[in-house]
C-alpha cells in the first residue's frame, strides 16, 4: 500500500480560529474511510487543504506526494457539499466537459451509470430532480480513474431510498488501488462500507482506527461510539 495523503503538524487558521491544529494524518491506498465529526470540527477544512482550495497556515499536507495544486488535482476526484455545475448545460455537454478536462475520466462508464438512473444525456441540469442532479454529479467523480476520492457528503441530499445507489456506486466504481475518504454525519448509512473510521473535533484528530478495531475494542458501532464520544 502506498500513502496517499499525508499530514504533519498541519496547522489552518483564521484569525484568532484554529480550524485545524497541528494535526498529524495518514491514509493509505485501497480503503474506504470515514471522516466524521460534528459541525464545525474541521471536516471543511481538511477537505479544501487537500484539494488545494486552502493554504496550511503552517505544517505540511502531501496528496500522492505531491504538494496540493495543479498537479495532485490530477490525482484527485472531488465531490463538494453543493451542486457545481452549470445548470443550464445537458448531460452530455457536462460528460464531454470532463472529458476534455480530466485524463483519467471514463465516459462510458458515466453513461452506463447514468444509463441505469434513467437519465437522457440531452436533458439539461436544471429539469432533473435535486437528488437526480447530485448523483450525477456523484456519478462524473467516480468515472473517473482517481488515486483519492474525495466525497463532502454524498448522501446528505438524497432521500433514504437512492443512499443505497449512492453508496453502491461509490463502492463499484472506484480504482481499488485508490482512496475514497467520505465526510458524512449519516454514519448508519456508510458504516457497512468503510474500512477504517476518522473522528475529528474543533480541529484535532480524536481517534484513526480500522472498523474492526473499533468493534472489537469498544463493542459497539461506529455510529455508537460516535454518538458516545461526541455525546450526541
Amino acid at each position: 500500500m502506498s500513502v496517499l495523503l499525508n499530514c504533519q503538524n498541519l496547522t489552518k487558521s483564521y484569525g484568532n480560529t484554529t480550524a485545524l491544529n497541528s494535526i498529524n494524518l495518514t491514509l493509505e491506498s485501497g480503503k474506504i474511510v470515514g471522516l466524521l465529526g460534528p459541525n464545525g470540527s474541521g471536516k471543511t477544512t481538511l477537505i479544501k487543504l487537500i484539494n488545494g482550495l486552502l493554504t496550511p497556515t503552517s505544517g505540511v499536507i502531501e496528496v500522492c506526494g505531491l504538494t496540493p495544486g495543479p498537479r495532485s488535482r490530477e490525482k484527485v476526484a472531488y465531490l463538494p457539499d453543493n451542486t457545481y455545475l452549470n445548470s443550464w448545460m445537458t448531460v452530455e455537454k457536462i460528460v464531454d466537459f470532463f472529458v476534455d478536462f480530466y485524463e483519467d475520466f471514463r465516459p462510458e462508464l458515466a453513461y452506463e451509470m447514468l444509463s441505469k438512473l434513467g437519465i437522457d444525456k440531452k436533458t439539461r441540469l436544471k429539469a432533473l430532480s435535486k437528488g437526480n442532479k447530485e448523483k450525477v454529479c456523484l456519478i462524473l467523480v467516480m468515472s473517473r480513474n482517481a488515486q483519492l476520492y474525495v466525497l463532502d457528503e454524498p448522501i446528505a441530499g438524497v432521500d433514504p431510498a437512492a443512499r443505497d445507489y449512492v453508496i453502491s456506486t461509490i463502492i463499484n466504481n472506484y480504482n481499488p488501488e485508490a482512496t475514497v475518504l467520505i465526510s458524512t454525519h449519516l454514519i448508519s448509512d456508510i458504516e457497512q462500507v468503510l474500512d477504517e473510521a476518522i473522528f475529528i473535533n474543533n480541529g484535532n484528530i480524536v481517534l484513526q482506527k480500522s472498523i474492526d478495531e473499533i468493534r472489537e475494542e469498544n463493542g459497539k458501532s461506529v455510529d455508537g461510539l460516535f454518538r458516545e464520544v461526541f455525546k450526541w
